[in-house]
């Protein structure tokens, strides 16, 4: 099975990780250098031992490829996987007048009570994103990530490059290319973003006719991050070949530290007790052929039939 690749990872860190201590105080199982294989014809590699929300998935890429750095368009399409970063910076603002959210991504995880309050005002937070316009350029952008890095490097010069489309052409005119490079790792930037780059940079490889893509990730979430970056880089590499007239190869996954946190190993052990079942297939919009005009439409799965979800609080 397409999955198996996944699953063997969680196997061996749960076997032969090593215990750690992180940024959040959460504490992780983890291994460093470990390297995943997905061939792209085999299937569409999201999980089917649980539900993975590919509406997610979709958004957050387009989110990417748009270049976009503020949560609003996520929202919009119900896409809460970066709201935490953005509000931890209204809550550590002169602003906020609400209940003391000191180390709120702890409490919020081991105290049922206070979980409630933070949700609360994390809703109300999200409400001000989408219907405050001037709240949402203050409190809703996340600064210098992907988005921005993917398509408007700053330069030492106050340029910007869109490494995005600069690949896109290189691939097209040189695919032979060793330089096929997107990179999201600025020394000089790390200090300013929300959450420095965890998939640093990703290379492609042109060979038979087929689009391969491996990215490097300095760190890596296996449980709720990793399902999640699988797919976006299948899809990305999907998309990408579509447009330079190639087939789908091979996405190859690439760790630095690759951890299971220490409040998602008895997850991890239910999830390996289930069977996984043939991967979906991609569908996209044939009428599309650039990859900046896709919508939420144009992208669909065709026989995903996973089993169900399994919940993991978030470290942050």
């Amino acid at each position: 099975m397409l999955e198996d690749a996944y699953l063997n990872l969680e196997r061996y860190v749960l076997e032969h990780g090593h215990r750690k201590t992180d940024r959040t105080g959460t504490g992780t199982i983890s291994t460093f250098g470990y390297q995943m294989r997905f061939d792209l014809n085999e299937g569409f590699p999201l999980l089917t031992t649980k539900k993975v929300p590919f509406g997610l998935i979709k958004s957050e890429l387009l989110w990417f490829l748009k270049g976009d750095t503020n949560i609003k368009f996520l929202l919009q399409h119900k896409n809460h996987i970066w709201d935490e970063w953005a509000f931890e910076k209204f809550v550590n603002s002169t602003e906020y007048h609400g209940p003391d959210m000191t180390d709120f991504g702890h409490r919020s995880a081991s105290d049922p009570e206070f979980n409630n309050v933070y949700q609360a005002e994390k809703s109300k937070f999200c409400d001000a994103i989408l219907n405050d316009d001037d709240f949402a350029k203050r409190f809703g952008d996340l600064g210098l990530v992907y988005g921005s890095q993917w398509r408007a490097w700053k330069t030492s010069t106050g340029q910007t490059i869109d490494q995005i489309q600069n690949v896109i052409d290189q691939i097209k005119v040189h695919p032979d290319s060793r330089r096929l490079i997107v990179t999201a790792w600025n020394p000089e930037d790390v200090p300013l973003v929300a959450l420095p780059p965890c998939h640093t940079m990703f290379q492609f490889y042109v060979v038979d006719n087929k689009l391969s893509c491996q990215l490097y990730q300095r760190s890596a979430d296996i449980f709720l991050g990793v399902p999640f970056n699988i797919a976006s880089y299948a899809l990305l590499t999907s998309l990408i070949a579509k447009q330079t007239g190639l087939e789908v190869g091979e996405f190859v996954h690439t760790f630095g530290d690759a951890h299971i946190y220490l409040n998602h190993i008895d997850q991890v052990k239910e999830q390996l007790a289930r069977t996984p079942v043939a991967a979906p297939k991609l569908i996209l919009n044939p009428d599309k052929d650039n990859i900046f005009d896709y919508e939420m439409k144009d992208i669909k799965l065709e026989g995903y039939n996973p089993q169900p979800a399994i919940k993991a609080p978030v470290a942050v």
